[in-house]
């Protein structure tokens, strides 16, 4: 992952999306961390990150799907 790992437990790691990745890529990389944090390989602190990550692709997924729809909406107007 591209992410630094924490160096404590409690330290919180801010993930960066490109605001450029394209929909697709951003949601294929969120089923593969999903499918890896659910095989039990990764340990406490990769799955940690791997959520993080996570959580930011679904903002950015969402994000991308809001501005969709405003373009859909101005296309019907």
């Amino acid at each position: 992952m591209p992410a630094k790992k924490p160096t404590s437990a409690g330290e919180v790691v801010q993930i960066k999306i490109d605001s450029n990745l394209r929909y697709e890529q951003a949601l294929k990389d969120l089923e593969k961390l999903i499918a890896d944090m659910e095989s039990g390989k990764l340990s406490l602190e990769e799955t940690l990150l791997a959520y993080q990550r996570g959580a930011a692709l679904l903002k950015h997924c969402q994000a991308v799907l809001t501005q969709v729809e405003q373009q859909v909406r101005v296309f019907e107007a």
